[in-house]
C-alpha cells in the first residue's frame, strides 16, 4: 500500500509526522511518501518536495506566488502519476490543497482530507468543494463534523490528535538544563509563527514587548522554540538587532511550555497546544491591510482562537491587527508574571480547554480509518 500526503507548514508537517507513525505501526509494509518537512521525513516519509521556504500568509503574498504554485501543483501531480498512490491524504494548507484535490479526483486517485478547512469561521464555500472532490474527510470537532455531514460529506470524527501529542518529554530540571535557563527566573515563551512573513512581521513586536516586560519584571528570561520552516539565522538577526537576550530552542517545543510561565503566540495551532499545556497566553494575529479587510467581510466569528472558539467565550486574551503593539503586549503579559491570581485564572481556563476536547487516541482512530479506507477501495 501506498499513500501520498501533502502538507504546506509547520502544523501540518508535525500533524503528517504523527499519522504517518501510526499508519507504519499499524502496517510496517506501507509506503508514505509526498510534500512535507523535516518531521515527516523522520517518522518515514519520503519527501518529494520539502517545505521549509514555501509558507506564505496574506492575499497579497499568495497573489505573488500564485506561478509558483501552478508549478508545485503540477509537479505533485506528476509525482502521482509516476508513484500511483493508492490515496491521497491532504493536510490543512486549504489554499493550496484544495485545488490539487480537485486535479487529484480527476486522475481517479482517492482523496482523504485531514485537518479540514474551517468553514465555521470563513469561507464556507470551501465546504462544497470539500464535499465534492474529496472521499473521506477527517473532522477534529464533533460540530465540525455535523457541518459537513450537511453539505453533504462522507465525513468521519477521530478526535483532536494535539491530544495524543501535546506533552513534555523531559522533567522540569533535565529541561532547564536543556535549554540552558535559570531556575529563578520566570520565563515567556515567544511564538512568532512557522512562515516566514508572519515571523517578519510579528517577531519585532513580540522582542519590542520583551523589553518593555524586562523593565517591569526584571528577573525574566525568554525563549523562542524555531520551527522547521524557519531558518535560523533569520532569527538570530531579528533577535541581535533588537538587543535583548532570546534563547533559541530546537525540537522538545512541548518542554518549552512545561517551563514557561506565560507566552506570546500567533493565532494557530500554537494557541490551542499551550492551552493543552494550561499555559497562559496572548495571542496575536496581524496581516497586511488587504487580508484583513477581506478577512472582515468573510469571518464569521467574534474570536480567532482555537481555544475561545471551542469554548464560545474569550477565554484567552487576543490581539488583532492595529492592537499589536509592543505596549499593547506588555500590558497584557505582565500581571500574568506577576499577579497569582491572574495567573491561576488564565491557567483554570486554559484546564477546560481540555476537558471539552474529549478523549485521547485520535492518531490511532485516525491511521485505522485511513487504512480501512484504502482497504475498501480496493476491494471495490
Amino acid at each position: 500500500m501506498k499513500i501520498m500526503f501533502s502538507a504546506g507548514e509547520a502544523s501540518g508537517d508535525m500533524h503528517g509526522a504523527n499519522l504517518a507513525r501510526a499508519l507504519r505501526q499499524a502496517d510496517p509494509k506501507i509506503e508514505l511518501i509526498g510534500m512535507g518537512g523535516t518531521l515527516m521525513q523522520r517518522a518515514g516519509v519520503r519527501i518529494v518536495y520539502d517545505i521549509q521556504n514555501l509558507g506564505v500568509i496574506g492575499i497579497g503574498e499568495i497573489l505573488r506566488k500564485i506561478p509558483f504554485f501552478f508549478r508545485l501543483r503540477n509537479f505533485l501531480l506528476q509525482t502521482m502519476e509516476k508513484e500511483k498512490p493508492d490515496a491521497l491524504v491532504c493536510i490543512d494548507y486549504p489554499g493550496f490543497n484544495m485545488r490539487l484535490i480537485k486535479k487529484a479526483k480527476e486522475a481517479g486517485i482517492p482523496v482523504i482530507y485531514y485537518i479540514l478547512p474551517t468553514i465555521w469561521a470563513w469561507h464556507k464555500s470551501r465546504g462544497k468543494v470539500i464535499a465534492a472532490y474529496t472521499d473521506l474527510a477527517i473532522a477534529l470537532f464533533p460540530f465540525e463534523a455535523e457541518l459537513y455531514k450537511k453539505i453533504g460529506t462522507n465525513v468521519i470524527y477521530t478526535g483532536h490528535p494535539l491530544l495524543d501529542a501535546v506533552r513534555p518529554d523531559m522533567g522540569r530540571e533535565e529541561a532547564l538544563s536543556f535549554f540552558g535557563l535559570e531556575r529563578q527566573k520566570k520565563t515567556v515563551l515567544l511564538m512568532p509563527g512557522s512562515r516566514v512573513q508572519e515571523v517578519m512581521g510579528l517577531l519585532p513586536c513580540m522582542l519590542a514587548a520583551a523589553k518593555l516586560i524586562v523593565k517591569q519584571v526584571p528577573e525574566v528570561q525568554f525563549i523562542l522554540p524555531k520551527a522547521s520552516t524557519i531558518d535560523r539565522a533569520v532569527l538570530d538577526r531579528m533577535i541581535r538587532a533588537a538587543d535583548v537576550p532570546v534563547t533559541i530552542g530546537e525540537n522538545h517545543v512541548y518542554d518549552m511550555m512545561n517551563l514557561s510561565t506565560a507566552a506570546i503566540a500567533a493565532s494557530g495551532t500554537a494557541t490551542l497546544e499551550t492551552a493543552l499545556m494550561e499555559l497562559p497566553t496572548l495571542l496575536i494575529y496581524r496581516v497586511s491591510a488587504l487580508t484583513y479587510a477581506l478577512s472582515k467581510v468573510l469571518v464569521h466569528i467574534d474570536n480567532i482562537g482555537l481555544p475561545n472558539i471551542i469554548m464560545g467565550r474569550r477565554i484567552m486574551p487576543e490581539l488583532w491587527q492595529n492592537a499589536v503593539t509592543a505596549e499593547h503586549i506588555a500590558q497584557i503579559v505582565i500581571p500574568m508574571l506577576t499577579d497569582v491570581k491572574r495567573h491561576r485564572e488564565l491557567s483554570d481556563a486554559m484546564t477546560a480547554v481540555r476537558r471539552t476536547m474529549g478523549e485521547s487516541g485520535s492518531i490511532d482512530r485516525t491511521a485505522t480509518a485511513i487504512l480501512h479506507f484504502v482497504k475498501e477501495k480496493h476491494a471495490e
